[in-house]
């Protein structure tokens, strides 16, 4: 039986019926990911020690990369690790634009406590560490005059690593300690997210810690540095970053596609180099994105550093190589996964018995397969789907005591209720033309 707390419980059944992947709680619904789970393990434990991973993993819609994704993170995170996802776009996050994607990790930045927009009670942690390591070293705390003055000498010393690549971050950072020191908030608040990224910070506000513009493409990588640092002082494992959805650049113009290539391979290179210890980084794409004309082989360096033989048998996979597969999910997979999320749901309603007489194993399987059908017998695109229905199916359950649901081969899926990847993937917006 599957047993999680009300809270996780209510998270993850509330994503489900939105048709999204829980934020939280995924361990207990990792329907296939056993054979990763050790190598995983190994590769957090080497960032843990001051390492670097770069991860690449592929799959086709509906093969579960976001889920594998935050299953990651969620991992990490209760390994003591802080996540950021940043979803790729032409638009709004293009991957060329290095100072753009540092932007979105410290607005998505999130910890074990402090699950959204964790950048600033992180930097704040920072200066909390410094002064009880203050105290610990000898500064009495009663006299606040001592306590700074062994703050600040800790402060110097644990920024002279960060200076030496990132010196802009190094003097924001001063700045903003200042600021808060001496009670100038609006002063604080801006360093702060300039620290972050934000663009059109006012020139007063960065004078105050002798720094100029914003940050650019060329000052993100050191940044990011300076970020490890801190999370590192705060006695975090490290820093787990899923730059998702990179398919996107086979849509974008060619020069475009060609610097966000070359920004991909100067990431990988730099990890490989230790220019990140405490980074672990997993990109996610389509098979598409990284066999394809318009994608990974374009940029033959980068190509043949991610590349792995993927034409023998899947069982043979090895979790440790640079690139792993998501083959999707089997008939046999999806009605484990609806099993699990009917005990998920069962464990605190109030229909708990009528559940399990009413949705068995049988039933799921009925369901799964009548889903899948409908979507021209794709189950590897029918698991968002089936679960929304079967959560539908359960709430009714629940709410009304007269209920009985429908035999699961008469559930019906409508057109509306498919998203555009699931309408292409089925073949459901194919256009049939009379000859």
């Amino acid at each position: 039986m599957v047993t999680v707390s009300p809270r996780r419980r209510r998270e993850i059944i509330d994503a489900l019926r939105r048709g999204t992947v829980p934020q939280r709680g995924l361990d207990v619904m990792a329907v296939g990911l056993d054979r990763f789970q050790a190598t995983i393990d190994e590769e957090l434990t080497t960032v843990t020690e001051s390492g670097g991973v770069f991860k690449a993993v592929r799959g086709e819609y509906g093969s579960g990369k976001t889920f594998f994704a935050r299953w990651l993170t969620e991992t990490a995170k209760q390994r003591g690790f802080a996540t950021a996802e940043v979803q790729i776009s032409e638009t709004e996050t293009p991957l060329h634009k290095l100072e753009t994607i540092y932007r979105r990790i410290t607005e998505n930045l999130s910890t074990e406590a402090i699950p959204a927009s964790a950048f600033r009670e992180v930097i704040d942690g920072w200066f909390r560490v410094l002064e009880e390591d203050a105290v610990d070293s000898g500064a009495d705390p009663s006299t606040p005059g001592e306590l700074e003055q062994r703050t600040d000498e800790l402060l110097e010393q644990r920024l002279a690593a960060v200076s030496r690549t990132a010196p802009a971050f190094a003097a924001a950072l001063r700045g903003y300690h200042s600021a808060l020191r001496e009670g100038e908030t609006a002063t604080a608040d801006g360093l702060v997210a300039w620290l972050g990224g934000q663009p059109s910070v006012a020139a007063s506000v960065r004078r105050a810690a002798g720094v100029r513009g914003d940050i650019d493409h060329f000052a993100a990588f050191g940044f990011l540095q300076g970020l490890l640092a801190v999370l590192r002082d705060s006695d975090y494992a490290g820093l787990v970053l899923v730059l998702d959805e990179v398919e996107t650049l086979q849509r974008v113009r060619s020069d475009v596609r060609e610097k966000s290539l070359n920004a991909l391979r100067q990431l990988l290179d730099e990890v490989d180099a230790g220019r990140f210890p405490g980074l672990y980084v997993l990109v996610t794409g389509t098979p598409a994105f990284f066999e394809g004309t318009q994608g990974v082989q374009r940029l033959p360096p980068l190509a043949s550093r991610i590349s792995v033989d993927f034409s023998g048998d899947p069982r043979w996979d090895n979790p440790r190589a640079p690139q792993i597969r998501l083959l999707g999910f089997q008939q046999d997979g999806l009605i484990e996964l609806g099993r699990r999320v009917r005990e998920i749901y069962a464990s605190d309603s109030s229909a708990a018995d009528r559940i399990e007489s009413l949705i068995d194993d049988g039933y799921l399987s009925r369901l799964s397969q009548s889903i899948a059908g409908q979507l021209g017998g794709r189950v590897g695109i029918a698991p968002r789907v089936f679960l929304r229905k079967l959560v539908d199916i359960l709430d009714r359950i629940e709410q009304f005591p007269d209920f009985t649901p429908e035999d699961a081969e008469t559930v019906q899926v409508a057109p509306t209720e498919l998203n555009e990847d699931e309408r292409a993937a089925s073949g459901l917006d194919a256009i049939e033309i009379d000859v």
